[in-house]
C-alpha cells in the first residue's frame, strides 16, 4: 500500500495520541469522518497500524534496568531471534550487521533478574556468545516517527 499525504497526516496524529477518535482526527485534519475511518480501515488491513498501546514509564513500574545486548550466534540465529523474542522482559530483537548478529533490548527490575536471563541466553543452543551493556541513563526512548 502506497501512502499519500492524508494518510502521513492520520499516521502522525495517531502516534501522538492514538486515543483520538475518527470523528476527531476528521475536523482536526478538515476531512469527513468516513474517509478517516476508511483509510484507517485500509492501513490497519496492509498492517501498517498494529494496533493502539499506551507509552508507559517503565522506570514508574519498577523496570530500572535497561540493558542492550548483543548475541554472536553459532548458527541459525533467526530461530534464536524468534525464541528470544517471546521473553516478558524483551523489547526489541533486531538482526543487525557487524561484529555480533542480534542487538536485544530488554527491561528488568532487579540486577539479579537480568544476570539470570543473560545466563540463560548462554546457554541458549546456538548462542556463542553475549555483551551486555548495562545503560546508566537514557537521553530519549520513543520509538514514534514524529
Amino acid at each position: 500500500m502506497d501512502l499519500d499525504n492524508t494518510d502521513e497526516k492520520i499516521l502522525k496524529n495517531l502516534m501522538v495520541d492514538a486515543r483520538l477518535s475518527a470523528r476527531q482526527l476528521a475536523i482536526k485534519l478538515g476531512m469527513s469522518t468516513v474517509t478517516v475511518l476508511s483509510r484507517i480501515k485500509k492501513m490497519e488491513k496492509a498492517k501498517i497500524i498494529h494496533g493502539y498501546s499506551a507509552i508507559i514509564d517503565h522506570e514508574k513500574l519498577g523496570y530500572s534496568l535497561t540493558a542492550i545486548i548483543e548475541i554472536i550466534a553459532k548458527s541459525d540465529i533467526l530461530d534464536v531471534e524468534e525464541e528470544i523474542s517471546k521473553f516478558e522482559n524483551v523489547c526489541g530483537v533486531y538482526d543487525i550487521t557487524g561484529s555480533t548478529d542480534t542487538v536485544i533490548i530488554a527491561k528488568f527490575k532487579e540486577r539479579n533478574e537480568l544476570s539470570k536471563f543473560v545466563k540463560d541466553l548462554g546457554a541458549m543452543p546456538n548462542v556463542e556468545n553475549t555483551i551486555t551493556h548495562v545503560v546508566l541513563n537514557t537521553a530519549k526512548e520513543d520509538f514514534r516517527l514524529t
